[in-house]
């Protein structure tokens, strides 16, 4: 994981969405998921994860959630414990939950390790950025629940959903190059590399990542910039310090590639572009709608 400067640390945290892009390495599963025993009151950290609660008709269970929690609007009237990955146990703690949900990549592991110590139930729910990752999370909160008929019915309808988006791209034969900036600090490009969210839906969206060679977020150099050729950089809005389209465009490294002769910048919100939830269907008709225009299919 990439050790961000504090003053973007500090900006872009509250940022929608955030909780999911830096996360290196995907979780995977583990053989036997737990159920809560009480699910009276639930604490649960992280956006989709809130989300998938509120999809399952189980939002009664939730005692509070984390600062990255803020879809749908209802979740907004719950305590907030804190951003997902500056946890503090106290924080989580004082709202007395009976367990808590939370998606991998909650941290500081130190405070990880303190609630998972204590006598309150802690899942943790994997997170892989692809469609079966999507329907996973959506049983396994599910059965941490005692819902897992009410998850059954939600995998199968996200499922049926994320294959209709997929299939409006499937006949596009030049598929765009996306560069996905997370930031521009001190004149340089924070992009997303592989095993990330931003990656996860640019393919999703029949689309390519301009990058290649190394995972999770990076600083990138100017030649290697010019040498991604990218059509479309792809942008979050409303996260950390605003970027307008003539600093971007006016970026040498952009302004020489294909997206920047154009100005072709696609922006959208953090947690719906990269929640990997139950909206991502929607997110990935939207996404390749902005990039292909009229070549999307219905």
């Amino acid at each position: 994981m990439i050790s961000l400067p504090r003053l973007f640390r500090a900006t872009l945290v509250p940022a929608i969405g955030l909780s999911l892009l830096l996360a290196v390495s995907p979780a995977r599963a583990s053989e036997t998921v737990a159920a809560f025993a009480d699910t009276s009151r639930i604490a649960a950290i992280g956006g989709s994860i809130t989300e998938i609660v509120y999809a399952l008709g189980q939002q009664s269970h939730l005692v509070a959630r984390d600062s990255t929690s803020r879809y749908p609007e209802a979740a907004l009237q719950l305590p907030d414990v804190g951003y997902m990955r500056q946890l503090s146990p106290e924080g989580v703690l004082s709202v007395n939950p009976s367990g808590i949900l939370a998606l991998h990549g909650s941290g500081p592991k130190e405070a990880v390790d303190v609630l998972k110590k204590t006598s309150i139930p802690f899942i943790e729910v994997p997170e892989r950025y692809s469609h079966e990752g999507i329907l996973e999370k959506i049983r396994i909160v599910g059965k941490a629940l005692g819902a897992e008929d009410k998850a059954e019915t939600l995998a199968a309808e996200v499922d049926a959903k994320l294959k209709a988006a997929e299939k409006q791209t499937a006949s596009i034969k030049e598929r765009k190059r996306i560069l996905f900036v997370l930031s521009i600090q001190g004149g340089k490009i924070l992009a997303a590399g592989s095993e990330t969210a931003a990656d996860g839906i640019v393919k999703l969206a029949g689309a390519v990542n301009a990058v290649e060679g190394f995972s999770g977020y990076k600083q990138m150099s100017d030649e290697a910039i010019v040498t991604a050729r990218p059509d479309v950089i792809l942008m979050m809005k409303n996260a950390g310090p605003a970027v307008s389209d003539d600093e971007l465009f006016s970026h040498p490294s952009i302004a020489s590639t294909p997206a920047g002769i154009t100005r072709k910048v696609v922006r959208m919100d953090g947690g719906y572009l990269l929640g990997f939830g139950p909206r991502t269907a929607d997110a990935i008709h939207d996404l390749a709608v902005s990039l292909y225009g009229g070549q999307v299919t219905d």
